[in-house]
């Protein structure tokens, strides 16, 4: 129930209790406001200010977003309420070898629900991670923090992280999730790529294996996991970057990025490798390392914090 602050009623609530030669009829508008609000006992609504702020209707559940694409302050103004959080950190990028190289792995995702946010406490602060460099080596992701919950930044190629980066060349040993509740391994020098899941971020995906003739091919990095967004739809986020590949001009290619918004793998410079999705924290794409352009960056995470309105 909607509940106004309890403060002195208006001037149309005063007359109406004062005034003893007005008919005694229904009160106003302002009255009515004023006594289910103040005097029904509702707790007073969410009243809170922060990054981009939108509503939409769900299954009859109306809902107020909060979308924080970098690092900000969530402010509540008045009242208080239970919100959803998602929150992804930034990704790993990934990287560069002469036999085809890693992709990087995506950002840790967590979701939970029923966390109380007031005014006793607030402002909240909010840090969203952005996404590593590619380079050789590859460079991690930065961890995102909001409500007292971190999600840890994805591994570059080859490096731990929310999610793994995939290994690099004949013998690459693949990266590791630090918690499999936000992301999962990247994919080895002989796997097929990173592991697809629907718990946590995309691993990246191996490297071509190369003059070892398993494969050289890169592999598809690991798909990323379902969340919420500022409209209805159930957006995809976390992919893992795909492996670079060993040489494209006999055919073989790039790994595509994982589902959520991986990068694409690159090949022997012909075929270039490219960034996650920005505010996916989806991971860079690995490539050979004579391409002339190496655009497998990780991509910046993203918080978003919801509520129900009605």
């Amino acid at each position: 129930m909607f509940r106004q602050d309890r403060t002195n009623p208006s001037t149309t609530v005063s007359t109406w209790k004062g005034r003893k030669d007005l008919a005694k009829a229904n009160p106003s508008t302002a009255v009515s406001n004023w006594l289910n609000g103040g005097l029904g006992g509702a707790a007073a609504p969410l009243t809170a200010f922060g990054g981009i702020i939108t509503q939409y209707e769900d299954s009859g559940t109306t809902y107020r977003v909060h979308a924080f694409r970098g690092t900000g302050t969530f402010t509540v103004s008045a009242g208080s309420a239970d919100v959803d959080y998602l929150i992804v950190a930034g990704a790993g990028s990934g990287t560069q070898g002469t036999k085809g190289s890693g992709g990087g792995g995506a950002g840790g995702m967590l979701t939970g629900t029923g966390v109380t946010v007031d005014v006793a406490s607030s402002p909240y602060t909010i840090t969203v991670g952005t996404g590593g460099i590619m380079g050789a080596p590859a460079v991690d992701g930065n961890n995102s923090v909001a409500l007292g919950v971190t999600a840890t930044g994805g591994g570059g190629a080859t490096n731990d992280g929310g999610s793994g980066g995939g290994g690099t060349g004949t013998s690459g040993t693949e990266g590791s999730t630090t918690d499999a509740a936000q992301g999962n391994d990247g994919g080895d020098a002989v796997s097929t790529g990173g592991y697809a899941t629907a718990a946590g971020g995309g691993g990246g995906g191996k490297g071509a294996a190369g003059s070892d003739g398993v494969s050289d091919d890169g592999g598809d990095g690991g798909a990323g996991a379902t969340g919420y967004g500022i409209t209805a739809t159930t957006p995809l986020y976390a992919g893992g970057g795909g492996g670079g590949g060993w040489n494209s001009s006999t055919g073989e290619t790039g790994g595509d990025g994982g589902s959520g918004g991986g990068g694409q793998g690159g090949a022997d410079g012909q075929q270039e490798a490219t960034a996650g999705v920005p505010n996916t924290g989806s991971g860079g794409g690995g490539d050979y390392a004579y391409g002339s352009v190496h655009e497998g960056h990780g991509a910046v995470g993203i918080v978003i914090i919801r509520y129900a309105v009605a």
